[in-house]
């Protein structure tokens, strides 16, 4: 039980702050720069009650971890009304992307706890390594998955933001549909190809080389390599 304890709080402390924090980033970001939304609602906030959803926050997130060693999830989204905000277009870049950027930082500040604490000094200092170890990899996937160019993830609205109408205007029209498009490629198409004997698990060749690079460079930046 002890150490079913142990493994759980080690991956699921790190996942809830991750996504809380992400979630909170969006809001502060749209506050700052003229949609008040957010705030009025709560969201704006570190307490994750007011971010998580049970089991897009904290069951699949624990289970997919340790089931597959890889982990997806998602919190409940925070509202922003983009006509609100100073400049719409230009801003709305910024507040996606305070999400992943968030996370960035949070990986950077993991990794350094990691390298600072001493597992041989007993089962705390442990724990911390462990759940520095996990909210790496939960922030690093976090910020790659969100920075995928589709619509409604952050990396979809920061395309729209940049991009001439002539291709933002097509690319936002898929926000409606973005969801099930990841939902089938990341789940359905992996499925199908099992049952035809075909590797089609795009989310190890989305996901994995951006993953394994941006940890590879925190390892550098933090000395942890």
């Amino acid at each position: 039980m002890e150490e079913w304890i142990f493994q759980v709080t080690a991956v699921a402390l790190p996942a809830i702050i991750a996504i809380t924090l992400h979630e909170a980033a969006h809001g502060f970001v749209a506050w700052r720069l003229g949609d008040d939304t957010a705030y009025r609602l709560g969201r704006v906030t570190f307490n994750p009650l007011r971010h998580i959803d049970p089991f897009g926050t904290v069951l699949l997130p624990a289970l997919m971890y340790f089931t597959t060693g890889f982990v997806f999830g998602w919190a409940k989204p925070v509202p922003v009304n983009f006509a609100r905000l100073d400049h719409p277009r230009r801003d709305m870049v910024w507040v996606a992307l305070a999400g992943p950027g968030t996370n960035f930082l949070l990986a950077v500040a993991s990794a350094v706890i990691w390298r600072l604490v001493d597992p041989e000094n007993g089962v705390v200092e442990l724990w911390i390594r462990s759940a520095a170890e996990v909210s790496v990899l939960v922030n690093v996937i976090l910020m790659v998955f969100n920075l995928i160019p589709l619509p409604p993830l952050d990396g979809g609205r920061v395309a729209v933001g940049i991009l001439p109408d002539v291709l933002a205007v097509p690319l936002a029209r898929l926000e409606r549909f973005g969801l099930l498009i990841l939902m089938a490629a990341f789940f359905l198409l992996p499925m199908l190809g099992r049952q035809i004997g075909v590797d089609l698990s795009v989310m190890h060749w989305v996901l994995g080389p951006p993953v394994d690079a941006v940890i590879d460079f925190i390892r550098i930046l933090t000395g942890n390599d």
